[in-house]
């Protein structure tokens, strides 16, 4: 087989005049593969098969059986080609069939996979496209949950990461999002999220539907099974992965959440962006100035936001420590001394400063004002304060020290209770010193007189 540039030196050669011979000398082929290809009989870079494909027979009873079922397993179809003959190998089979497109695309399973696509104009400001996603592992311990909403027009995306992805987190990240692009666009373009959507009809859940009124935006649903449609996020998603997130170090959602930030103001904003309907290139053939997201970004009309986020109401469990107090994004709020180890309930409405602490029989506790996220504060109220001092202190005690050296055997108390526990037969016998010493003087005569 001769390559293209093998080809392209013989028929240049052959119009000089030289011979069959000489060029295949000159190129080191055969004589007759070098004539084959200046009489046209071969094309360069296709090696003439020698012997027909042995799936070649069985092509018409393939496609027969692809229209038939076109998600039919490879190795059943093996199984019965074999059985009328066919000589090759399971592998070898494969890959004939796959040479040979034999299996038909299937639209409703393979998505734009294998079909012609097209980009979807987005006008200025018409659009935010909305996708969840989560990384297990995270930096600082469970499940981080990253909210991302992209302009299709400029490109530029704003993410929130968020504990969980409950209807009142995606609403306070929804907040966050828009706020940081700078407004709000006409409608949220958002694939089936149950929290959003019935997953089986499309409509909009009735409590989201208030949601979107309060921002003054429409709804648009992905078709089912067509992730495509909101294709300017999930690039996004790819960009954001791949470019922060691998490389992310933060030991809390609030320094991985500045971390994020300032990767779309820097990295994500700067990126250019391919313009819409190119001019005609300049004169010197110098190659045309492509804009920047942030710059395309800067341009796009967006609709105001409210003063305050939607009121949704976020609550959370957690556990009452042994300094009592709870843990809340970043900082510490006191509940009653007392408490270590009980599960309380915290609920703080979007848009008030106001962090509530309900008791586990659901009763309110105590109000405390929020602190700002992630400043490590300890709020505590003065009643409480006062509290855990009076059991702190209250816990300490003026006395001095034991003698832990000091001789103490058992008093009359611990021997009378001895003595109960022996019984009567076990009580040790009494011994009355006078009465031994008589018994001695008797016996050992001169034993008074040693001992004065």
């Amino acid at each position: 087989m001769l390559t293209h540039g093998e080809d392209v030196e013989a028929h240049a050669l052959r119009k000089r005049g030289w011979s069959y011979s000489a060029i295949a000398r000159h190129l080191g082929r055969d004589r007759r593969t070098v004539k084959a290809y200046l009489e046209g009989e071969r094309a360069p870079g296709e090696r003439r098969r020698a012997e027909p494909s042995p799936l070649e027979r069985f092509v018409p009873y393939l496609k027969a059986r692809f229209a038939e079922d076109p998600h039919v397993w490879a190795s059943a179809l093996y199984d019965e080609v074999v059985d009328l003959g066919y000589p090759c190998s399971y592998p070898s089979f494969v890959r004939q069939v796959r040479q040979a497109g034999l299996r038909p695309h299937c639209e409703a399973c393979s998505g734009v996979k294998g079909r012609d696509t097209v980009e979807i104009e987005h006008p200025p400001g018409e659009e935010i496209q909305w996708d969840w996603f989560e990384r297990r592992k995270s930096p600082w311990g469970g499940v981080a949950y990253v909210l991302l909403g992209t302009l299709p027009y400029s490109g530029r995306t704003r993410g929130v990461i968020c504990p969980a992805t409950e209807q009142p987190y995606l609403v306070e990240a929804m907040d966050g999002v828009m706020r940081r692009l700078g407004g709000t666009a006409r409608y949220w373009r958002v694939d089936r999220m149950s929290t959003v959507v019935h997953p089986a009809t499309g409509d909009v859940q009735a409590s989201f539907a208030p949601v979107a009124k309060y921002y003054g935006a429409a709804i648009a649903v992905c078709p089912p099974r067509r992730g495509n449609r909101k294709g300017c996020v999930e690039a996004a998603v790819r960009f954001a992965t791949g470019r922060w997130w691998r490389t992310l170090s933060a030991e809390a959602p609030e320094a991985a959440q500045v971390a994020l930030d300032r990767f779309w103001e820097a990295k994500g904003d700067a990126r250019l962006r391919s313009p819409r309907g190119l001019e005609e290139p300049p004169a010197d053939g110098s190659r045309p100035r492509w804009p920047s997201v942030g710059e395309l970004a800067e341009a796009e009309p967006l609709l105001l936001l409210p003063a305050a986020p939607y009121p949704a109401t976020i609550e959370a469990a957690v556990t009452v420590d042994h300094r009592a107090s709870v843990a809340f994004r970043g900082n510490r709020y006191s509940v009653v001394p007392g408490m270590q180890g009980m599960t309380v309930t915290l609920r703080h409405r979007l848009g008030t400063k106001a962090l509530e602490i309900y008791s586990p029989a659901g009763g309110l506790m105590v109000a405390h004002q929020l602190a700002p996220a992630g400043c490590g504060e300890m709020v505590r109220t003065p009643e409480h304060k006062e509290a855990l001092e009076k059991v702190v202190l209250g816990q300490f005690s003026t006395k001095r020290p034991c003698d832990r050296k000091e001789n103490r055997p058992p008093g009359t108390a611990a021997l009378a209770e001895r003595a109960k526990l022996l019984g009567p037969g076990g009580a040790e016998p009494e011994v009355d010193l006078e009465e031994m010493a008589r018994l001695v003087c008797t016996v050992f005569p001169g034993a008074t007189e040693m001992a004065r």
